[in-house]
């Protein structure tokens, strides 16, 4: 299976969703270029974290217009895979492929450590390989990544939730809730289950020497739907 990962001005994480794809998983790996119109046959898409154009604006605003977000878009709505990591999200968000948005964090402080995760759902492309409640270790480095959204949109993404902050017993408390997101919301899917959007980078906890594994489940998840699609 061919995976593209998407290279903004700015990005600083596709080089580690690289490798955990290439050399961790043994795939075929792809580095696509904002500026590209195509995705060259690529089974799944990456948007990795970073800075993408800086910040400028507001996070993923700008990087939302780039040339390749139109084939992304377009691969998302006709069922392809696309996973937003941190600033990934970020952009997601902004194209409309995900609901609500990125506020600061609420200390209004950059963040960066490992927190624990509670698996919400198991049967989408990305979570087939967790165990339903399995507390999991990532860690997060960003400054706006309180994932804010309206009630009734709530509601309705309900089921959409994929992870969530979590104590170490997988309880949903405030103290473990390091930005203030809505609900705990850690990553979510669009309706159709084909589009994630995910804050905490599981490409920086797929190897046992980075102080966890756990994320590589994510990937060895799309990996697991693409063989079987």
């Amino acid at each position: 299976m061919k995976f593209g990962i998407i290279v903004f001005p700015g990005s600083n994480c596709d080089q580690d969703c690289v490798h955990v794809l290439k050399d961790v998983l043994g795939q075929p790996t792809v580095a696509l270029w904002h500026q590209d119109t195509s995705l060259k046959g690529c089974d799944a898409i990456v948007l990795p974290g970073g800075f993408s154009y800086g910040d400028y604006l507001r996070t993923g605003a700008v990087a939302r217009f780039s040339p390749i977000m139109g084939a992304v878009t377009s691969f998302a709505r006709d069922g392809g895979l696309v996973i937003g990591i941190c600033n990934g999200f970020q952009i997601l968000l902004e194209a409309g492929l995900l609901p609500g948005a990125m506020l600061r964090n609420i200390g209004l402080q950059f963040i960066c450590k490992f927190v624990t995760l509670r698996v919400e759902r198991t049967e989408t492309p990305f979570t087939n390989r967790f165990s339903p409640g399995q507390v999991v270790r990532m860690p997060i480095a960003h400054n706006e990544g309180r994932y804010t959204v309206d009630p009734k949109t709530l509601r309705e993404i309900g089921g959409q939730v994929v992870f969530r902050y979590c104590d170490a017993g997988g309880q949903l408390v405030d103290s473990a809730n390091p930005n203030g997101s809505t609900d705990c919301i850690a990553g979510l899917t669009n309706r159709a289950g084909n589009v994630l959007g995910l804050m905490p980078h599981p490409e920086r906890a797929s190897e046992p020497e980075l102080g966890s594994s756990d994320g590589r489940l994510v990937f060895e998840s799309m990996l697991e739907a693409l063989v079987h699609a």
